[in-house]
């Protein structure tokens, strides 16, 4: 069995983002990048699979858009457990590119399960992992927290409004994964990040895609406004403020 989790290289979620180009692009100067927090946790699930024998779990590959500039966050990822990756050599584009991208470079990999993360935390689309499946024509499921292989079969966690739904799916499939499919992201030791400067990391030329949508700008939000205080005994004001400016009344 081979499992494939698809990783996108956002940055870190401490960034103090910044435009340039009139507000069309993002800074990318100083930008520390890393691996997206629900694909890493996807990882770890796939890496939990593999450590039980039982479960016939050969290889986790990693497959992901974008240039060699993303290959330190590629090298993270085999640092912390994965076999080998797949980098398709083009920017990342729309979830729609991406997508297509993904599925032309995987077609002929034969792999059982695919992960994705629910959103990556840069753009927050969720739509890579359904285009995914539907361009490859496999089933997939969505909103997983958990993914396990019992008799040989592939049983699935989802949740659902007031509940969980448990479900057997047959593979190939896809998993949109949310939070819960693992406790913690798993770290890399020392021996994996020596060990994954030779892990193999397949390099694929992009299909001729055009993105269906494309940004016009970023606008930063409006800074928030001065805290007001309100004297203990003015229930007036109070009520004034919480009516007329936060309306939340």
């Amino acid at each position: 069995m081979k499992i494939l989790v698809c990783i996108s290289n956002v940055p870190d979620t401490t960034t103090k983002v910044k435009f340039v180009d009139n507000s069309t692009k993002i800074d990318v100067n100083g930008i520390q990048w890393v691996i997206n927090p629900w694909d890493e946790l996807a990882l770890t699930r796939a890496l939990e699979l593999k450590d039980d024998a039982s479960n016939g779990v050969q290889t986790v590959t990693v497959g992901h858009v974008g240039l060699i500039s993303s290959e330190p966050t590629l090298r993270k990822a085999l640092a912390i457990g994965a076999d080998d990756a797949i980098r398709i050599n083009i920017e990342a584009g729309d979830a729609y590119a991406i997508a297509v991208q993904l599925a032309e470079a995987i077609r002929n990999e034969n792999f059982d399960i695919i992960l994705c993360g629910i959103e990556s935390s840069d753009h927050n689309g969720s739509t890579v992992g359904g285009m995914l499946a539907e361009l490859l024509g496999y089933p997939s499921v969505t909103g997983v927290s958990s993914v396990k292989i019992e008799n040989g079969q592939l049983v699935i966690t989802r949740e659902i409004d007031g509940g969980k739904e448990i479900i057997t799916v047959p593979a190939p499939f896809i998993a949109v994964v949310q939070k819960g499919i693992a406790k913690e992201p798993r770290i890399a030791a020392m021996r994996g990040i020596m060990m994954a400067r030779t892990k193999p990391i397949k390099v694929v030329e992009p299909q001729l895609i055009d993105s269906l949508t494309e940004v016009i700008n970023y606008e930063m939000p409006k800074p928030r406004a001065a805290c007001k205080y309100v004297a203990a005994d003015d229930a007036g004001q109070l009520i004034v403020l919480l009516q007329n400016e936060a309306k939340v009344i």
